[in-house]
């Protein structure tokens, strides 16, 4: 193995960042960050930035560093991660991933394939059809076209749906055929996947009090400053943009775009439980409410057995002293 790769996965709000620097002070590593919305700048607390004083303990990337103007897609992220991790592991030091996003994983372990170059053209055409005749329109074609891809789609994933159908009829080729031709970082690492499980009362408890802080953080003020600039397409997905949108024009009261933020939190968690529950490479780790992310940690790094045995007595003797 010519390094270690770990991913801390999981949906929102389960404290995947704290678990992820405590591990990263055991095992000295650094954490790279596999969300889709925490690469933008000057998304602080909608996006949920890990803790400016996490960040400090230990060295995070891809953490605020594209304009909320610019389009963001998943290429993009892979080729920055890739450059990161060489170089971090160059220099003798583990990588952390850590976030809910499943296709930043994706891409990372298993690589991405190539062809099925964009085509705004189609794909515009493509999300006019979704409007006019609704997704479950355009999951039918896909379903047609692509059986395989679509056991794979959520119904109601718009986005994932028409880059399917794109890149098919781009290429005349299903996406999951070509997807099979891919070569990631499950190629050349032994990769150490782990979800860190919550009950789903704990779960949207910690949603509800988190969304509640960012409120008191100054949430209403950073999405009012963020839309008098013109997002981008990928920007405008983070959760609260448009609900706030809705408040900020006085066509919503503020309770009903709480409850709407919470909703759509709550079911975006749904979709990552689903995304990491078809992953059966993933370990599942049982989370407690009472469990400090410090235990957690230990925990997970007592079950890496790539990991260096003084690292992993390390591990061993911090847990011996908790109890």
């Amino acid at each position: 193995m010519k390094g270690e790769v770990i991913f801390i996965v999981g949906p929102t709000a389960t404290g995947k960042s704290e678990v992820a620097v405590e591990l990263a002070k055991l095992i000295n590593a650094e954490v790279i960050s596999c969300d889709s919305m925490q690469i933008y700048k000057g998304m602080d607390i909608i996006a949920s930035y890990p803790p400016a004083k996490l960040r400090r303990k230990i060295p995070h990337h891809l953490v605020s560093v594209v304009s909320p103007q610019r389009e963001f897609n998943v290429n993009q992220y892979r080729r920055r991660a890739l450059g990161l991790l060489r170089r971090i592991i160059k220099n003798g030091k583990p990588v952390i991933f850590v976030g809910g996003t499943g296709l930043y994983m994706s891409v990372m372990i298993d690589g991405i394939f190539k062809g099925g170059k964009e085509d705004k053209r189609l794909r515009s055409r493509l999300y006019r059809l979704a409007e006019k005749k609704g997704v479950s329109y355009i999951y039918k074609k896909l379903v047609k076209v692509d059986p395989d891809a679509a056991k794979r789609i959520h119904p109601h994933d718009r986005k994932r749906i028409v880059r399917a159908l794109e890149v098919y009829q781009g290429t005349g080729k299903p996406i999951s055929v070509l997807q099979r031709q891919r070569r990631g970082l499950a190629d050349d690492y032994d990769i150490k996947s782990f979800y860190l499980d919550l009950n789903r009362q704990e779960l949207y408890r910690r949603i509800d009090s988190r969304l509640q802080g960012m409120f008191e953080d100054g949430l209403i003020k950073e999405v009012k400053r963020l839309l008098e600039t013109r997002l981008s397409r990928t920007a405008s997905c983070a959760i609260g943009i448009k609900e706030l949108s809705e408040y900020l024009g006085d066509r919503m009261g503020l309770t009903d775009s709480k409850a709407l933020i919470s909703r759509n939190t709550r079911n975006y968690a749904k979709r990552q439980i689903s995304w990491f529950r078809r992953d059966k490479r993933i370990q599942w780790i049982k989370v407690k409410k009472i469990d400090s992310p410090k235990e957690i940690a230990i925990r997970i790094c007592q079950m890496i057995p790539g990991l260096t045995e003084r690292k992993r007595t390390k591990a061993r003797r911090k847990n011996l002293t908790q109890h």
